[in-house]
């Protein structure tokens, strides 16, 4: 039910991002989903990969601050409200959500939702609880 992130610690300088994205290429790592949250001084570059752990150590070995975390992946309808419907069973049990970032698998039929909770396993029985679809890790990385 977990989803592995690698999140990358960047600096605010031109070729930062072009240097992971040319690394994981050379490694046949395929970025599934990814978000970028900056300051003045630096960026954490959040993606789901499909070989989180090559990603991490290619990553590392170049240098980079890389650090993983688990976060839940759930599929919801590609349609207004659909996120909502995600969202209130975490609210209705008091979870609070760090950070989301989402990707639409095919137009029209359904989006993926990547969450980062203050509690994982709360968060997830949450969901299940409401007949959320949470997704495996495996499945999420192959997309």
């Amino acid at each position: 039910m977990k989803v592995k992130q690698i999140s990358v610690f960047l600096e605010n300088k031109s070729g930062r991002l072009v240097d992971v994205s040319r690394i994981l290429g050379e490694h046949r790592v395929n970025i599934r989903a990814l978000s970028i949250a900056e300051t003045a001084d630096y960026g954490v570059l959040r993606l789901i990969v499909n070989d989180p752990d090559l990603a991490a150590g290619m990553l590392k070995d170049a240098g980079f601050a890389v650090s993983e975390t688990d976060v839940i992946a759930v599929e919801i309808p590609d349609e207004p409200g659909g996120l909502g419907k995600a969202l209130e069973p975490l609210q209705s049990a008091g979870i609070n959500v760090e950070y989301l970032y989402s990707f639409v698998e095919k137009s029209g039929k359904s989006a993926i939702v990547v969450f980062r909770v203050e509690d994982l396993e709360k968060g997830i029985l949450a969901l299940q609880e409401a007949s959320v679809t949470i997704m495996q890790g495996d499945d999420v990385y192959r997309l």
